[in-house]
């Protein structure tokens, strides 16, 4: 049968559902800046549920989001913490691979904040840069647009370790990345940058089989991990959100969500995971299923 890379799911939603802390704009970074340990236990959650790779807590750590509330000079001591706590996890538990999470500059699922390519580029490259020590690849996640896949991938063009992009696609229509533009518009980056894998994340699963569609012919190793929210909220489109806009859904339990991936390998996916809601009981059900089909998890 077939190597499957088999993801984790949701780090931050679930570092903050455990912590007990209410919903801020800095997400799961205020945990990990009080509760550590908790970061660390998400991550060997996971890989106790059959993940081989732990996704660091990174994703929204960015010297814009750490200036609106007086943290900036906290930036690289808070992508060391994020990549201490995988690294602990991954001792803990004994083998795995870790990847450096690189989520969108401005805010998630906001292609209008078009941020200029020199910029981004540098944001991106910093990031990389810190994290790099401690990371087996670099993961560029929830891309709504073009603009933003080019910013993020020039920032990381000289990264001597793989590097994935993950887009974030239309809820109603996966044809089409968050700004509108179709996913097949991603050809061109895709052969300029040479990224080591195109994955589909953080969109409703209803989306996903029509955009790895348009991915499959651009001949890289390619997969999808969804997220369990009901849909992205116009609440959440404002300033400095807060994830108590988004709704969780009621119908995605594990075997629901496992009959999405596994039409997703029958696709040519090789890549699998979850996002936000998509939690250790779920990877359990997939980790389960990947092995009674006969695949192996590498």
């Amino acid at each position: 049968m077939t190597n499957i890379t088999l993801l984790d799911g949701s780090i931050g939603q679930e570092i903050v559902k455990r912590s007990g802390s209410r919903a801020t704009p800095l997400w799961s970074t205020s945990v990990m800046m009080e509760q550590p340990e908790v970061v660390r236990a998400v991550h060997l959650d996971y890989f106790n549920a059959g993940a081989t790779i732990a996704t660091m807590n990174s994703y929204a750590i960015w010297p814009d989001r750490l200036e609106r509330v007086g943290l900036a000079n906290e930036h690289p001591h808070l992508l060391d913490t994020a990549a201490a706590e995988a690294v602990a996890a991954r001792a803990a538990f004994g083998s795995g691979r870790i990847a450096a999470s690189l989520g969108p500059l401005g805010a998630s699922y906001r292609p209008d904040i078009t941020i200029p390519l020199d910029e981004a580029a540098e944001a991106y490259r910093i990031n990389m840069e810190r994290l790099a020590p401690s990371a087996d690849l670099f993961l560029i996640e929830t891309v709504s647009s073009v603009h933003a896949a080019r910013g993020a991938l020039m920032g990381c063009a000289t990264s001597e370790k793989p590097v994935w992009l993950a887009i974030t696609v239309d809820d109603d229509d996966g044809t089409k990345l968050r700004s509108g533009e179709s996913v097949s518009d991603l050809a061109q980056l895709v052969s300029e940058f040479a990224p080591a894998a195109l994955l589909v994340n953080c969109s409703r699963p209803e989306a996903i089989a029509a955009a790895l569609d348009l991915i499959a012919p651009m001949g890289l190793p390619f997969g999808a991990y969804a997220n369990g929210f009901t849909r992205i909220s116009e609440g959440f489109l404002k300033a400095a959100p807060t994830v108590d806009a988004l709704e969780q859904r009621k119908d995605l339990g594990p075997k629901e969500y496992a009959a999405f991936v596994m039409h997703w390998i029958t696709q040519g996916a090789t890549i699998v995971g979850g996002c936000c809601e998509v939690g250790p009981e779920h990877i359990t059900e997939l980790a389960t299923q990947l092995k009674a089909e006969g695949h192996t998890i590498i």
